[in-house]
């Protein structure tokens, strides 16, 4: 995991300097840049696969092609046999790959690559570039032009702005290169009537959700180091602990993360689930005034002031901090949620097709939401977050199992989720209610506390004239910090909402 930075054309050392200076968090380890006749590469490194020869930017050997990649390719073992086996490599990171595949197959070779990911590279023998993110967006990238009209590519907004005032967000799913412009390489489909899975084949479908996700999970593993967990004591953290300690590729057992105020729900489940697994269980109690002074910190990295989306950052902030103490990658059970109709509103849609529809709407567009917040608060402390849930293989298979097993028995959210792993864990585990991270960690109450206390009724209905998405003092609270990091109106463009009244 790491922050990239690529650009036609090149700037100074001192604006380099910033630029990776902005990024640093992404990538302690060791950071670089690279300065051509035509390009401008930057690069911070936080190493997890090749860890002592994964220095980037990584070139080709004439040095005529370079790449900066952030994420994993979790597919590079498999893409390294499908090349010649007398393919030299410069690194032991699973990045070069897409760099070796560009060279055989040209900008279409993302469509090989199996993880989450931005990249650029560039080809100095052919004046050329390409840019591509992975198909969900999980790993950010954004990008626009400079005064001179060179394109500028960067893992996050505040380093795009060392450059350039011009902010767009690359679309999940697409390259780009400047022959072909934005090309979408890879969606996800919604199945076809005759794929959808019978309702009386429920066991083979409680075996295909176990395998599918146990696959998800041991793909996810990938690593040189330690892997964790974070556990709210949840249905969807839980489950991925639970898989994840079974198929850990150590005998020493898996250390999990939890946060929240003191005597809050997800503190209390989490340490019974952690007992129940067999994890090493870390947890952090915070206080009000721990998260109220967090919240100008959680909102420059957060890059946004959707409420939602900061209230539930928060924990996510004190979690990520508390396992960076202890490893560099963690897996979140994100996704399973929009996979297997995970909220309330949904107990409304009863056709298997309108369903697949609404979800496939959601997890499109978790890119600027969930997924943000995943990121930019793990990277906050560089940490890599890995999200087995919204593997590609998987939401295939979960879109094709009809909506009356997702909603099941007494209207339960998940039910052939937690039906598939009935007995592996106890009752008040599996058959937990849902609730909102910032719900169950405490920071919900918290919050709207604080907030109350801070503006007036007219304040708020002061704001809501310039920006519609304030509409109470918590609203307002979140939304004047964010101005203060980012006075920018070219950001509001990235800027993603969850609800929508």
């Amino acid at each position: 995991m790491c922050g990239i930075f690529a650009m036609t054309g090149t700037i100074n050392n001192e604006k380099m300097d910033r630029v990776l200076a902005s990024m640093t968090h992404r990538g302690p380890d060791e950071g670089s840049d690279k300065k051509m006749e035509s390009f401008h590469l930057g690069h911070q490194r936080l190493s997890i696969v090749g860890v002592n020869h994964g220095k980037q930017p990584i070139s080709n050997a004439d040095e005529s092609k370079w790449i900066v990649v952030n994420g994993e390719i979790y597919n590079y073992r498999q893409l390294q046999r499908d090349l010649p086996s007398d393919t030299a490599y410069l690194t032991e990171s699973d990045s070069e790959l897409a760099l070796k595949w560009y060279e055989k197959e040209g900008a279409s070779s993302v469509r090989r690559m199996d993880g989450m990911f931005g990249y650029v590279i560039v080809d100095n023998e052919n004046e050329t570039f390409m840019a591509a993110r992975d198909t969900l967006g999980i790993k950010p990238l954004y990008y626009g032009k400079d005064q001179a009209g060179n394109m500028v590519f960067a893992s996050e907004v505040k380093t795009l702005y060392v450059v350039t005032d011009d902010v767009n967000e690359f679309p999940a799913g697409h390259y780009y290169t400047p022959e072909e412009g934005f090309v979408s390489y890879r969606k996800i489909n919604l199945p076809a009537d005759e794929e959808i899975y019978d309702e009386k084949d429920v066991p083979q479908m409680l075996a295909g959700i176990r395998r599918e996700l146990g696959e998800a999970v041991e793909k996810r593993l990938m690593a040189d180091v330690e892997v964790g967990v974070l556990l709210s004591g949840g249905l969807d953290s839980s489950l991925i602990a639970k898989i994840a300690h079974e198929k850990r590729k150590t005998s020493n057992p898996m250390k999990s993360f939890c946060v929240g105020s003191e005597g809050s729900e997800d503190v209390l489940r989490a340490r019974e689930v952690a007992e129940e697994i067999g994890t090493e269980h870390y947890e952090y109690i915070y206080t009000e005034k721990e998260l109220v002074e967090a919240l100008p910190e959680v909102i420059y990295h957060l890059e946004s002031y959707d409420s939602s989306l900061v209230r539930s950052a928060i924990p996510s902030y004190f979690v990520s901090k508390l396992a960076a103490e202890h490893v560099k990658v963690i897996l979140s059970g994100e996704g399973a949620d929009e996979l297997f109709s995970g909220y309330s509103y949904l107990k409304e849609i009863n056709n298997t097709k309108e369903l697949n529809e609404e979800l496939l709407r959601i997890i499109n567009t978790l890119h600027n939401i969930n997924l943000q917040r995943a990121d930019r608060m793990s990277m906050a402390h560089s940490l890599e977050l890995r999200v087995p849930f919204l593997d590609l293989q998987l939401i295939e298979y979960a879109l094709k199992i009809p909506s009356q097993l997702k909603l099941g028995e007494d209207e339960i959210e998940k039910w052939i989720l937690r039906k598939a792993y009935d007995g592996e864990l106890a009752d008040n585990i599996i058959w937990r209610s849902k609730a909102e991270f910032s719900e169950g960690s405490g920071a919900l109450d918290i919050l709207e506390k604080y907030a109350e206390t801070q503006y007036t009724e007219e304040e708020v209905a002061e704001a809501n004239k310039e920006n519609e998405w304030v509409r109470s003092k918590q609203e307002l609270l979140y939304y004047e910090i964010f101005k203060e990091h980012f006075p920018h109106d070219s950001i509001l463009t990235t800027v993603g909402h969850w609800a929508t009244s």
